[in-house]
C-alpha cells in the first residue's frame, strides 16, 4: 500500500522524544523523508536510529541563525518542504508571585519565538499544498495552577494559526494547531521531578481529570498529526484539533 505521505519531505522540530519522536516515526512509516531537529546531538542520534528513514540536525529553534542554516541544508538536499510540524517547545511551572524574567523568556523563546521563526524562515521552501502543524496545548484553553506563562505561550500559538492562514491564502498552504491533552511524555512527567512515585502520582491525577479516564500516548497524538499532514485534511485550515480525551471539552 502507498503511504499517506509517500514522496513527501517532512520536518519535525523537537523530534527526539515524546510526541515529536512518535510523529517522526509515523511520518517515516507512511513514506515521508523525515528531518528531525533537537538541541542535543546524542538524543538526535538515538532518535534517528529508532526512526530509520530520517536525518537529525542539531537546531535550537529559538535561534534564527540555526534555523536558517538548517533550511539551507534542506534546500540543498531536497529543494522543498511538504510538511512542517513546528513541535519544539516546552515549559515549567511557577505560580504568579514567583515568576522570573528568566522563566518568562525561556518559555516564550522556546514556544512563541521558536514557532514563529520555524515557520517564517521555512516559507521559501514550502511547497504548494504544504501542511504546517503547530503544537498547541489544552493549557491554552483551561486554567492550571502555576502554569500561566506556558498557557499564555500556547494561546499565542493558536492565534498564529488563525492569522497566518490569511497571510498564506494565496499560497495554498494550510496551517493548523494540534492541541494535545495530558500525554505520557518525558516533558510531562519531568514536571513532577525525578521521583518515579511522584511522576506516577501526577499521571494518575491528570487521568482523573480526563473523561476517557487515562492520559494519552504519544502515538495517539502522532495519528492526529498524520491526519493534519496528509491529504485527508485537505479542507482543514486554521483549525485547532484537540487530541485530549475530552480534557478541555468539559
Amino acid at each position: 500500500m502507498i503511504g499517506k505521505l509517500e514522496g513527501k519531505i517532512a520536518i519535525v522540530t523537537g523530534g527526539t522524544s515524546g510526541i515529536g519522536l512518535a510523529t517522526a516515526k509515523l511520518f517515516a512509516s507512511e513514506g515521508a523523508t523525515v528531518y528531525i531537529t533537537g538541541r542535543r546531538q546524542a538524543e538526535l542520534d538515538a532518535a534517528v536510529a529508532q526512526i530509520g528513514n530520517a536525518t537529525g540536525v542539531q537546531v535550537d529553534s529559538s535561534k534564527v541563525e540555526q534555523l536558517n542554516a538548517f533550511y539551507e541544508r534542506v534546500k540543498a538536499e531536497q529543494g522543498r518542504i511538504d510538511v512542517l510540524f513546528a513541535n519544539a517547545g516546552g515549559g515549567s511551572m511557577l505560580p504568579l508571585g514567583e515568576i522570573t524574567e528568566a522563566h518568562y523568556y525561556d518559555t516564550f523563546d522556546r514556544n512563541v519565538k521558536g514557532t514563529l521563526f520555524t515557520v517564517q524562515q521555512a516559507l521559501p521552501l514550502l511547497a504548494k499544498n504544504a501542511s504546517v502543524i503547530l503544537t498547541g496545548s489544552t493549557a491554552a484553553s483551561t486554567g492550571t495552577p502555576a502554569f500561566s506563562v506556558y498557557a499564555a505561550s500556547k494561546a499565542a500559538i493558536r492565534s498564529f494559526a488563525r492569522n497566518w492562514i490569511l497571510d498564506l491564502k494565496d499560497r495554498n498552504v494550510r496551517v493548523n494547531t494540534l492541541s494535545p491533552g495530558a500525554t505520557r511524555t518525558p516533558g510531562l512527567v519531568d514536571l513532577a521531578g525525578p521521583d518515579a512515585a511522584q511522576q506516577q502520582g501526577l499521571l494518575d491525577y491528570l487521568a482523573s481529570q480526563i473523561p476517557l479516564g487515562r492520559v494519552g500516548e504519544p502515538e495517539e497524538i502522532a495519528k492526529a498529526a498524520l491526519f493534519l499532514a496528509s491529504g485527508d485534511s485537505s479542507f482543514v485550515n486554521g483549525s485547532e484539533l484537540f487530541a485530549d480525551g475530552g480534557q478541555a471539552q468539559v
